[in-house]
């Protein structure tokens, strides 16, 4: 088997660490790149790093191949991520990204790792999909919150590091918001997850509406997939009020500036769980996004200090 290798010419870009990584991110279209654009430029390329290295990893787990080459290419990684902590040199550009960033901020090393574990989870064992031997397919509700938590927890708990907030109210805060903005995501890549053999509604809120399938295609041209959808979208708001209680509470302490473009990301999308409740759970197809434009409003008016409304 060749060796998985940490660079590829599609992420990384002639120049410094930091300008490969904000070129990975300014690539992606990502809702994250506009508040994270007005960020100070240390802060910034820390978050470029971390986005740079989610996109990575996970395109490891998306990409066409053979699994056991995507676990190896995930493990080298993990490699790469432990020899940063020991001290070694970076072996990639988006290593050495990520070493200034943690030699910075002091990210923790077990968030870094959960990023990888939860893209694992993504990876069938032996072609099997079933939501628990890798691959997601109609998982366990407790499946699906780890997967949150590795994949997007693990997200926010880096950036408060970054934010200089890690204290208890803001990591709840981070653990709700990032359980809040997966379930989004879910609900909006129904279609383009099923296209590649994935289908993260949970069994139980399956079972609850009656579907007794977990094969993508069935449960998308189900009549009940709707209220399904709407179930779990139900569980995407209610983490979105917790983050909102967290905030809150954190900002009775007197911090408030410093979460501004987590609150952005909060904000954004929000606005998109309520546009695709109200565009509904049958004509998925038709796309439901949040504008360029509409991002760089609300990152510019959070960095001010005036968050607009959901």
């Amino acid at each position: 088997m060749p060796q998985p290798s940490l660079d590829s010419t599609q992420s990384d870009t002639a120049g410094s660490p930091a300008a490969a990584a904000a070129a990975v991110t300014g690539r992606s279209g990502s809702t994250f790149y506009w508040p994270m654009l007005l960020l100070p430029r240390s802060k910034r390329a820390a978050m470029f790093a971390i986005y740079a290295f989610c996109r990575r990893i996970d395109d490891i787990a998306d990409e066409p191949g053979d699994p056991t080459e995507k676990r190896a290419a995930l493990d080298a990684w993990r490699t790469e991520i432990r020899g940063l902590y020991a001290g070694g040199a970076p072996s990639s550009s988006l290593g050495a990204a990520l070493k200034g960033a943690i030699e910075r901020y002091g990210l923790p090393r077990g968030e870094l790792e959960a990023l990888i574990d939860g893209m694992a989870m993504d990876i069938p064992a032996d072609g099997v999909h079933d939501g628990n031997s890798g691959g997601m397919t109609g998982p366990a509700l407790p499946t699906l919150r780890l997967y949150c938590r590795r994949v997007a927890g693990a997200v926010g708990m880096l950036a408060i590091r970054v934010f200089d907030r890690a204290d208890a109210s803001t990591e709840a805060f981070a653990l709700a918001l990032g359980e809040a903005l997966q379930l989004t995501n879910i609900l909006r890549d129904l279609t383009e997850d099923a296209g590649i053999g994935r289908l993260y509604l949970p069994r139980e809120l399956l079972d609850d509406a009656g579907i007794g399938s977990s094969d993508p295609a069935t449960v998308l041209a189900h009549p009940n997939l709707p209220q399904t959808c709407e179930a779990l979208a139900v569980l995407a708001e209610e983490r979105f009020a917790e983050a909102r209680q967290a905030l809150a509470e954190g900002q009775a302490t007197g911090r408030r500036g410093s979460l501004w473009a987590a609150v952005a990301m909060m904000v954004l999308y929000h606005r998109l769980l309520v546009r695709l409740r109200a565009r509904g759970w049958r004509d998925l197809d038709r796309r439901v996004r949040v504008g360029k434009r509409e991002c760089a409003l609300v990152a510019v008016r959070c960095a001010l200090g005036y968050p607009p409304a959901a």
